[in-house]
């Protein structure tokens, strides 16, 4: 699948800034999915890529060439759960995080007006680190299992960011792609969305793509 991406940051006072991202990702038959990321505006950051490797009951891999550097480097386990790109996601909101990273349960209310609510805790401290909170509450339609918003808490147990999922993209073989989501940081009123456009699904893509040499070139 390839795609274009808006990425719109709002500052608490209303200003606002775009950056415009290419992104190719590619599903294998054992649930790994390669996904490479290249910004294109602003000027700034032209040329920057990300190459991520997510694995299904692995640990994923994601690296970042930074043309102004000419290098490339892997991000770190702790550096997951720091900002993408200046926007209030963060670097694992661009993977599927593990479940056995996780222990799960039913929130009070879960199974009530349709929804599921579950609460996602991560393994041990470690985990924590790595993602960034103590705990994610997950609100999931009963009837097509698709998330209708993620609220996070930091390691206070305070509600400091939000998720909301506001359309949904239908892929092949009973997949879909989130179009359109909205990040709000509770903490300080600042706002970002990622909207994809010209979607194209089923492009053939070669597996050399996917490689930390094209993050170069």
């Amino acid at each position: 699948m390839s795609a274009n991406i808006n990425l719109t940051i709002t500052e608490k006072n209303g200003a606002s800034r775009n950056r415009t991202i290419k992104m190719t990702t590619k599903s294998y038959p054992d649930g790994m999915e390669k996904r490479f990321i290249r910004f294109i505006e602003p000027a700034d950051i032209r040329g920057t890529s990300m190459l991520v490797l997510d694995h299904k009951n692995e640990m994923d891999e994601m690296w970042i060439y930074l043309p102004a550097l000419k290098r490339t480097r892997r991000i770190v386990t702790s550096e997951k759960g720091k900002s993408f790109m200046s926007s209030e996601f963060s670097n694992a909101d661009m993977s599927s995080p593990a479940l056995s990273d996780f222990i799960n349960r039913h929130m009070p209310g879960s199974g009530e007006r349709n929804q599921w609510i579950i609460e996602s805790k991560p393994l041990n401290d470690d985990k924590a680190d790595e993602y960034g909170y103590s705990r994610k509450i997950s609100y999931i339609n009963k009837e097509n299992y698709q998330v209708l918003k993620m609220e996070f808490y930091n390691f206070d147990n305070e509600l400091f960011k939000a998720i909301e999922i506001k359309s949904i993209y239908p892929l092949s073989d009973g997949k879909y792609l989130i179009k359109d989501m909205t990040a709000n940081n509770l903490l300080n009123n600042r706002k970002s969305e990622i909207l994809f456009t010209d979607i194209s699904a089923g492009v053939p893509v070669d597996d050399s793509f996917f490689t930390l040499q094209n993050l170069e070139r």
